[in-house]
């Protein structure tokens, strides 16, 4: 690898950082069970203590996004919370309503047929605008489980039509700065319909919202054989692209840690931001989040080896060969093409990024570091203590 290569990569690692999820610390699991682990966290607190670890180990992830109902509590002053945040070295990314866990919401939230059901999601995401407000966030994180499982269970326009008005209110709530992100998926928990099943639905809502309102990508939430790259190329040309959930997937779950099933696919995802960039000379200014709880791998170490898999796969797409990709394509040189993005997907950036990091001080390998450390087990003794003197069960709640 050449100096300009190592310049191209320090540049683009500097400018890369990438939001935790609060949820990924805690105990959860598969709709049939948990497998518990003694160094879970047990509240937000310890979420946020493991979100600044992650984040000291890899000098990228400075905030850390929360679920309002798995993370708030009701008389709570939220700018509590940001200073605890501040004080385990992060700050209080996107701002996650929960529109689908209350009994209410049986028939969905923004689109049931029931009354009480919308005016609960309204209410609560209107909370969840005022926290991001007092906590300093400038993102409101909106997934919806709303769909239907039979046909003529209920009316697809109609449910769209209340969406849609919802929405809009919402965006009009939201302060001045703050971005309203709609995330899709084709399924689950709906087998029928989903009310915004697609990258198309979510343009759409995100259009009728408002001019502070973008579309939020999930990389596990598309149908086999999706071509997630074209719709992140057709996204950033609209100016309609806000942000990702990063994680991967085999079948139709999404908890994978990146690229542990495909690699090349993240790495194209990241091509088409850097080539946008190379050709309008504009950064996008994307939200990267992860969106991942893991049942089986220890979460600590499953945070810390999607950042660096996030961090290597962007360093590959920064050295792709711009000009030599622009002049494959203008002669039709479908094999040189191609050749430019293998070229680059397959260089060991990994030295590299270690010198990275070693210039902001930690580790090199950020995972071998943490098993060196000890912390895991550490954790997994004082946290065991700390149930027991609560007398609380292993586990609890979703998260």
């Amino acid at each position: 690898m050449n100096d300009r290569q190592s310049r191209q990569i320090f540049d683009a690692l500097d400018s890369f950082k990438i939001e935790l999820p609060s949820w990924g610390f805690a105990d959860t699991g598969t709709r049939f069970g948990k497998f518990f682990q003694p160094a879970s966290a047990i509240d937000l607190e310890d979420k946020l203590h493991d979100a600044g670890l992650v984040n000291k180990l890899t000098a990228a992830c400075p905030t850390v996004a929360v679920h309002v109902l798995w993370d708030f509590k009701a008389g709570v002053d939220p700018k509590q919370t940001a200073k605890i945040a501040k004080k385990h070295g992060v700050k209080i990314g996107a701002i996650n309503p929960n529109v689908f866990q209350d009994q209410l919401y049986k028939l969905g939230s923004f689109c049931s047929p029931n009354a009480k059901a919308r005016d609960l999601a309204m209410r609560h995401t209107l909370d969840s605008v005022a926290i991001g407000k007092a906590v300093g966030s400038n993102l409101l994180s909106m997934w919806l489980a709303d769909g239907t499982n039979y046909p003529g269970q209920d009316s697809i326009r109609a449910r769209w039509q209340l969406l849609v008005a919802a929405f809009k209110k919402v965006h009009d709530a939201m302060p001045k700065g703050m971005t309203l992100l709609v995330e899709y998926k084709p399924f689950e928990p709906a087998f029928y319909h989903t009310d915004i099943q697609d990258w198309g639905a979510a343009y759409l809502l995100a259009k009728h919202s408002g001019k502070n309102a973008r579309v939020l990508v999930d990389t596990g939430h598309h149908l086999q054989g999706c071509n997630i790259e074209q719709i992140v190329t057709l996204l950033l040309h609209e100016n309609m692209l806000g942000g990702f959930h990063f994680n991967d997937r085999k079948y139709a779950d999404d908890d994978l840690t990146l690229s542990s099933i495909d690699p090349y696919a993240v790495f194209r995802i990241f091509d088409q931001i850097a080539q946008y960039t190379f050709d309008t000379g504009k950064d996008p200014k994307l939200a990267y989040m992860i969106d991942q709880s893991h049942n089986l791998k220890p979460k600590l170490e499953a945070m810390v080896q999607t950042v660096t898999m996030a961090q290597d796969l962007f360093a590959k797409a920064a050295i792709v060969d711009r000009k030599a990709l622009a002049s494959a394509q203008k002669a039709g040189d479908i094999v040189a093409g191609e050749r430019c993005l293998r070229d680059a997907f397959e260089t060991d950036v990994r030295p590299v990024v270690a010198k990275w990091r070693k210039g902001k001080g930690i580790a090199g390998d950020p995972i071998i570091a943490l098993r060196k450390s000890g912390v895991i087990a550490q954790l997994g003794a004082e946290r065991t203590a700390k149930r027991k003197a609560l007398g609380m069960v292993q586990g609890g709640s979703y998260a």
